[in-house]
């Protein structure tokens, strides 16, 4: 069979190894194997759950720098984001490690007509996850973490360019003393997600990645009635009311941009300023993001990455030309990098406008969008028009101003005088597009998890 996933280094756009395609009769014997680890796990105690759980933590740092060497290999990740990410696996499998147990207690409710109510929380069963590529471990352990814990066991499908990532990590679950069959590694194709779907031992699907995708997933999941959670694209807004500071306003709005090279579905894409701090933010932004400097993402000097793809570059390329031809105004960058592999430069657009494609689509990659609002209305207005609903940001020095309008945002999540970002025990989710569901916190650990009533008179 065809190899389909493969390492392509996008600094350079050398193909560095290539993985065969699961055969069908892999895919039914990681099922049947799944299937079968789950009859054994869900009986083991969760104190016991945790401790490989606990042990692959550790082993995630201790792996560090060739955990984070493969991410700037396979996706062009710079060193110190690649070592941020791991960092955070091992925070988020920790948090579930020590809190996971309670959030799997058994409750008691005392019905009003009397007698005694227990609510226990049962695992379901083996759980697809098909991941995306622009945070290869990160992805993969917000699912996997809590729903282990939680009992239930792992499928997991990984996108097709970061193999060695998906390889190292299920290495290192096997290396922490996971029983075999709880967490299996696929190379499966769209074909093969949908059969994992359709059967009835697999009690639920989760994605992370495009809007096409999660239709897939949702729709093969909703005609065999599967618990399905997706967290998809985001165009997160981010409002500057007004600042007391606005190098450290900027700075914020930069951060968010610019994080992992701008490919993150919670990465701040359009900046809505009032009209009194609109033009000094966009000098003092756009001279922020014409100050990256493109190189090796394994030079410590190097601050601008590629995006992961040189089919990424191009995508994101056409967006930026269309809305340039319809009039928008470029205020730095607006083209490729002239050097060898996916880089694309920072650019800042303004005079966007709804025909354009970035009016409405996510740019994923290092293209801001300024937008001059008004008032606070407007403000909110634009930030809300979009199909997306992932995250948000509210800029201002008055605190109560912020929430005022971070309660009439429309997303799963607002960040407060921050870039949207994440934290292992608080819920991740989003809105409208953006998905169904959460994970992290306590909701993460509960999302495939059967809440059983146990009724006595």
């Amino acid at each position: 069979m065809a190899s389909t996933f493969t390492t392509t280094n996008p600094a350079t756009g050398d193909v560095l190894k290539e993985y065969p395609s699961a055969s069908d009769r892999e895919i039914a014997d990681a099922i049947a194997d799944s299937h079968a680890a789950f009859q054994t796990w869900r009986s083991t105690s969760v104190e016991d759950r945790t401790t490989p759980l606990s042990r692959a933590a550790d082993l995630m740092e201790e792996r560090i720098d060739d955990l984070a060497h493969l991410l700037t290999l396979e996706m062009g990740k710079l060193t110190a984001e690649a070592r941020a990410e791991i960092e955070i696996c091992a925070a988020i499998i920790r948090y579930y490690v020590e809190e996971g147990p309670r959030h799997l207690t058994d409750e008691v409710r005392p019905p009003a007509s009397g007698g005694t109510g227990m609510v226990k929380k049962e695992p379901k069963g083996p759980i697809i996850g098909v991941m995306p590529w622009n945070f290869p471990y990160y992805q993969v352990v917000r699912l996997a973490a809590p729903n282990l814990i939680a009992g239930n066991t792992i499928l997991l499908k990984h996108a097709s360019n970061c193999p060695q990532s998906a390889l190292a990590f299920a290495q290192l679950m096997a290396d922490a003393g996971l029983p075999e069959g709880c967490y299996i590694n696929l190379f499966a194709d769209n074909d093969q997600i949908q059969t994992i779907i359709a059967d009835e031992r697999v009690a639920g699907a989760s994605l992370t990645g495009s809007e096409a995708a999660g239709s897939a997933v949702a729709s093969g999941a909703g005609e065999n009635l599967t618990k399905v959670i997706l967290e998809l694209g985001g165009s997160d807004p981010f409002i500057v009311l007004d600042s007391d500071d606005m190098e450290t306003t900027v700075s914020t709005a930069v951060g968010g941009r610019m994080a992992n090279a701008g490919q993150s579905c919670i990465a701040s894409k359009r900046m809505i300023v009032l009209e009194d701090h609109y033009d000094e933010f966009v000098e003092t932004f756009t001279t922020a993001m014409a100050g990256f400097t493109p190189g090796d993402p394994a030079d410590p000097d190097t601050t601008l990455a590629p995006l992961s793809s040189e089919q990424a570059a191009v995508d994101l390329m056409e967006q930026v030309y269309d809305a340039v031809e319809q009039g928008a105004t470029v205020h730095t960058g607006g083209s490729r990098v002239e050097r060898q592999g996916a880089f694309v430069q920072p650019t800042v657009l303004t005079d966007v406008t709804p025909s354009m494609r970035a009016y409405s689509e996510e740019l994923f990659g290092p293209v801001a969008v300024v937008y001059r609002a008004a008032d606070e209305d407007e403000a909110v207005r634009l930030a809300n028009e979009s199909s997306f609903g992932l995250g948000g940001s509210v800029m201002s020095a008055d605190p109560a101003w912020a929430r005022r309008v971070a309660d009439r945002i429309d997303t799963g999540m607002v960040w407060i005088n921050a870039a949207t970002w994440t934290e292992p025990d608080l819920p991740f989710g989003g809105t409208k597009r953006s998905g169904i569901g959460r994970e992290l916190g306590a909701e993460g650990i509960l999302e495939f998890v059967n809440k059983k009533l146990i009724r006595e008179p």
